[in-house]
């Protein structure tokens, strides 16, 4: 398939928008459940090898600076998402060997780049929780997240916890501006991905309260999923990955065609 050349022109994003990007990735979700959860199931068992691995080393402490930066890498998986939504409203349906296979050409492209720089980005936040940590707490006795649960309510642990969730923010925006249009224009165009990361960057700074809000929404639906043991990723993964799809759609959309579609 043919993709268009360059770099789309974005309009602004409205509270419309994301309620309408979430409805239509529920029923995508709907539509689609096999493809769902096999892409999900990447987050969950990403999510289960980070908490065995703190077990295993005995240093679950770390498992909530993991668990502060797990949504900054969500966006790497979120492509089978952006397929499956992408097939099912261009031929009504969206079949597993053709979604794999678009998604495992991606390989080769543009795409990659973006998701080295986000890895790149989660590594740094991890080596700088590391120091945050060692500032606030480097003399206190932690051994796992049960036994730091008083720590973590001292002053020392409290400001910790104030000060990694500020810096931690600052690391979401800087991925979450990059890659809520960045990647799936990608995905949908012919564009190389630092056009894609400006274009992105370009569309939030416009409009920066209405992504922060949608930013907020995925981060805390993200989190909460991940409380019964990252199953509750099994749903909340596939909706807000075809909800980002559409919502990619639709500021790229000519606005009259949205008009039309609310009327």
């Amino acid at each position: 398939m043919t993709r268009p050349h360059g770099a789309p022109q974005v309009r602004t994003l409205t509270l419309a928008d994301l309620t309408a990007s979430l409805k239509h990735g529920v029923q995508d979700f709907k539509a689609a459940p096999g493809l769902a959860v096999f892409f999900a199931s990447f987050f969950v068992l990403a999510g289960l090898i980070m908490a065995a691995i703190t077990v295993l080393t005995g240093t679950t402490y770390w498992l909530i600076l993991a668990v502060m930066g797990y949504p900054l890498i969500g966006s790497l998986a979120a492509l089978g998402f952006y397929e499956t939504s992408r097939e099912l409203h261009t031929t009504g349906q969206a079949r597993f060997k053709d979604v794999v296979a678009t998604v495992w050409a991606q390989r080769g492209g543009q795409l990659p780049w973006l998701a080295a720089i986000i890895v790149v980005v989660f590594l740094f936040w991890f080596f700088l929780g590391h120091m945050i940590f060692a500032l606030f707490l480097g003399l206190s006795p932690m051994t796992n997240v049960l036994s730091t649960f008083d720590v973590f309510l001292s002053p020392n642990g409290l400001m910790m916890l104030g000060f990694g969730t500020a810096v931690g923010s600052v690391f979401a925006l800087i991925v979450f501006g990059m890659s809520v249009l960045g990647m799936p224009m990608l995905l949908d165009r012919d564009v190389d991905f630092v056009t894609a990361i400006i274009t992105s960057i370009g569309a939030v700074a416009a409009c920066p309260l209405t992504y922060i809000l949608w930013g907020i929404c995925i981060g805390i639906i993200t989190l909460i999923a991940m409380i019964p043991l990252f199953l509750g990723l099994f749903i909340a993964m596939p909706i807000l990955g075809h909800a980002s799809w559409h919502l990619y759609q639709r500021v790229t959309s000519p606005a009259p065609d949205l008009i039309a579609e609310l009327s």
